[in-house]
């Protein structure tokens, strides 16, 4: 009976000593596993240092704002130029832009993508590299756009592909033949527009102020040189190379529709904020700043313009104060990413100014048919917001621009000064010297294949007729 109880006792006091025996050894092992603090600062900088992966939220916004600039090329231009012109030309002033639709996307698969954001020289990058999107996927391009697909970055500069030879159409608007206008848009496109865009936003491109080398660093947030003063320098050309419209300015030629104009300007207002925030290529901050910017800068415009016509004639005209909003859009576009509200204020104030004075005084003396307004608008408003950048643009708005250049291993800042206007200038009279040249050169290229001019019995009939076999109107 003594031998059981001493059993049972050893029993008892033996086993709690072998479980806190092995409680022990698992503690130690575990502790043994847990990573030192050294380590774990090890993975911690390792993670910081790694690219970073796709942002849902940064990926919903491009792909909006992406949205947003196809909209401002249907319906927002269409409908703008559409009741611009006389009743005759609406339709095919209308697929001016639409058929840009279709032609643009074609060529950006094939080449225009690779032209303008694949690898190459700081001129042009090479049309094969992304030939039909190779290799344009769900993988961000830490280059351009770091936490979106690649695809969606290449979707978005699509749409601005789109909108800005759609500009043009609108100084050649009623007398154009539309084969040779397919063949001038497409050639067009290739030799101008994405060999831009590359220069200014491309990797090594020359005038890329966030691109390694840092060669001409010119600030252009979305567009001024690329889309605005390329598309009305080429404008400007265009009606010069065709000539006036049968019986300009003789004979009055009054819009036939300002109500389409003013329903298309306010989509066109709408889709700006797609078009200069969404430049910021994420849904943080400078998306904000750009916003704010290019809204208080169209009603800066707005006003402006409405007051010189006021001041002139004794009337402000809808059509006129929704002249100055474009106006004010197509001046801040450049620097929408790099000024504050008082700053966008006063672009837009100057914006309305110089471009109302543009087209009523610049076009009369000279004599020039810009049948839409394109170069007055767009290519001398975009010229005053690139150079307006120059002076005003800010490290506190976009602090990028106060470390990203560097020169012989030198920072060199961009904020506003003489120096970045003297680089801003640079830009501007290299855009438009190689967008006149390359559209002079194009047209009478076109038109020893094809005439470049409706006949003059076409353009009396007008180009809905004429071109397209129908009619926008049948009452």
């Amino acid at each position: 009976m003594r031998s059981v109880v001493r059993n049972r006792t050893f029993i008892g006091v033996l086993l709690p000593l072998l479980l806190l025996l092995c409680m022990g050894a698992v503690l130690r092992a575990a502790e043994g596993a847990s990573p030192t603090v050294e380590a774990r600062l090890a993975q911690l900088e390792a993670k910081a240092a790694a690219p970073p992966g796709i942002n849902s939220g940064d990926n919903a916004w491009l792909l909006a704002s992406a949205a947003l600039v196809l909209m401002m090329t249907a319906p927002g231009l269409i409908l703008f130029y559409g009741g611009l012109v006389r009743r005759k030309n609406v339709l095919g002033t209308m697929m001016h832009s639409l058929v840009l639709m279709g032609l643009v996307s074609v060529l950006w698969v094939l080449f225009g993508y690779s032209m303008a954001f694949g690898e190459g020289n700081a001129f042009c990058g090479n049309p094969f590299t992304h030939f039909l999107l190779r290799g344009v996927g769900m993988a961000p391009n830490a280059d351009y756009a770091p936490t979106v697909p690649e695809q969606t970055f290449m979707l978005f500069q699509l749409m601005f592909a789109i909108i800005t030879p759609a500009l043009i159409s609108g100084a050649v608007a009623e007398r154009m033949k539309f084969s040779a206008y397919l063949l001038f848009m497409t050639l067009w496109v290739t030799l101008v527009y994405f060999p831009l865009a590359h220069m200014v936003w491309g990797k090594g491109g020359v005038f890329n102020w966030a691109s390694s080398g840092c060669r001409v660093p010119v600030l252009d947030f979305a567009g001024g040189t690329v889309v605005h003063i390329s598309s009305g320098v080429s404008a400007l050309v265009c009606a010069l190379v065709m000539g006036k419209r049968l019986g300009y300015p003789r004979e009055p030629m009054p819009p036939h529709n300002v109500v389409l104009s003013i329903t298309g300007v306010g989509l066109l207002w709408v889709g700006w904020f797609g078009f200069n925030a969404g430049s910021a290529l994420n849904a943080g901050g400078l998306a904000t700043s750009a916003f704010a910017a290019t809204h208080f800068s169209a009603s800066a415009a707005a006003l402006s313009w409405a007051l010189c016509e006021w001041m002139q004639k004794g009337k402000p005209s809808v059509l006129g104060a929704a002249s100055g909003m474009v106006a004010g859009l197509a001046t801040i576009t450049p620097a929408s990413g790099f000024v504050s509200i008082p700053s966008a204020l006063l672009i837009g104030l100057a914006a309305g100014a110089v471009c109302y004075t543009a087209v009523t005084k610049l076009k009369s003396r000279f004599g020039y048919d810009d049948s839409l307004d394109v170069f007055g608008v767009h290519g001398l408003g975009s010229t005053l917001g690139m150079l307006m950048v120059g002076l005003l643009a800010s490290g506190q708005i976009n602090d990028a621009i106060a470390s990203t250049c560097k020169i012989d291993g030198q920072v060199v800042p961009l904020a506003g000064g003489i120096a970045q206007l003297l680089n801003q200038l640079k830009g501007v009279v290299f855009t438009m010297a190689f967008a006149g040249a390359a559209t002079f050169v194009i047209l009478k290229a076109v038109n020893s294949v094809t005439r470049l001019r409706l006949t003059e019995e076409q353009e009396t009939i007008g180009i809905d007729l004429s071109q397209h076999g129908e009619s926008a109107y049948n009452d």
